[in-house]
């Protein structure tokens, strides 16, 4: 069984603006909302790609209650902690100028209720995976990534961690089954600047050597570079297609290389599922479908 903790969980309200101007009143030419937050992204491609897959998260107020209801929508099963006070954050995604943000900051997620998503994943056993992913509240201890992989060590679960700088390296002594830094979140960790798949397989290798059992590298419009657990160092170009929407594409990396791992037990099939599932999300409006998944995977494997 795969569980995903999602500790900010959010409404992604994605809009288009033709011509967005600054400072002046300007209206959309189509909005979508959806539930979103790393670890909810990595369990919605899961589902369809056939994994079952239980979310962890926090929820607070109307938002929060929105968040679970369109996430079980889409066929999620959800096991979210309630907050009493504030509200789940909502996200703001202009994606006719790529990159471009609002992000809410969530509520203030107390101990009382760290304590109970904590005795949650007790439930986790031999061989179950756990995705650690995204960012932290502020009222959340930045060592609570760490807190939980020590309280897993030692029982048999693979634990993939996708998030940023510190709360990726305080982990890696207890040894993750898969990190996914994209380039730029590696080249932090290292102080430099990569640009290409051959500038970042020797960092990927470096990561493995801190504790990392495998480290995928995503790249976006250059592709991904895969440092695997048996020594092995794949690297790829992005498969052909236009990009329509980047949100959830890193997301759909982890979900796609999870479900090539779980299926075969293979590294090339893992990492070739796992460019695949994020290529195909990155050409959708929505995340991606099955179809479109194997879709792009048939694509790579003719190359």
């Amino acid at each position: 069984m795969v569980y995903t903790v999602t500790f900010n969980p959010s409404l992604d309200y994605i809009v288009s603006v033709a011509d967005f101007k600054l400072g002046f009143t300007n209206r959309t030419d189509s909005e979508l909302m959806l539930p979103g937050g790393k670890g909810l992204n990595v369990s919605m491609v899961l589902g369809n790609l056939g994994f079952e897959n239980t979310a962890f998260g926090f929820s607070a107020g109307f938002t929060g209650e929105e968040i679970i209801r369109r996430a079980e929508e889409m066929g999620v099963k959800t096991d979210f902690i309630r907050i009493e006070e504030g509200i789940s954050r909502i996200n703001l995604k202009l994606k006719t100028i790529d990159g471009t943000e609002i992000n809410g900051c969530g509520p203030k997620i107390g101990q009382r209720a760290l304590e109970e998503l904590v005795e949650k994943l007790d439930v986790l056993k031999e061989e179950d995976v756990l995705v650690l992913a995204g960012s932290i509240p502020g009222s959340v201890p930045d060592d609570i990534y760490k807190r939980i992989m020590k309280r897993m060590s030692g029982r048999g679960i693979k634990v993939v961690v996708d998030a940023t700088k510190d709360l990726l390296l305080n982990v890696l002594e207890y040894r993750p089954f898969l990190v996914k830094p994209n380039n730029y979140e590696l080249g932090e960790m290292f102080g430099c600047e990569i640009k290409t798949r051959e500038e970042a397989i020797p960092f990927a290798r470096k990561l493995r050597e801190m504790g990392a059992a495998n480290v995928l590298v995503s790249m976006a419009g250059n592709g991904a570079a895969f440092a695997a657990a048996d020594g092995t160092l794949y690297d790829t170009p992005a498969p052909v297609g236009k990009l329509v929407n980047g949100v959830g594409a890193g997301d759909s990396m982890v979900a796609g290389f999870l479900a090539g791992w779980l299926e075969k037990k293979d590294y090339m099939h893992a990492f070739l599922m796992g460019v695949s599932a994020g290529s195909a999300s990155a050409f959708s409006e929505f995340l991606a479908t099955r179809k479109e998944i194997e879709a792009v995977y048939r694509q790579m494997t003719r190359q």
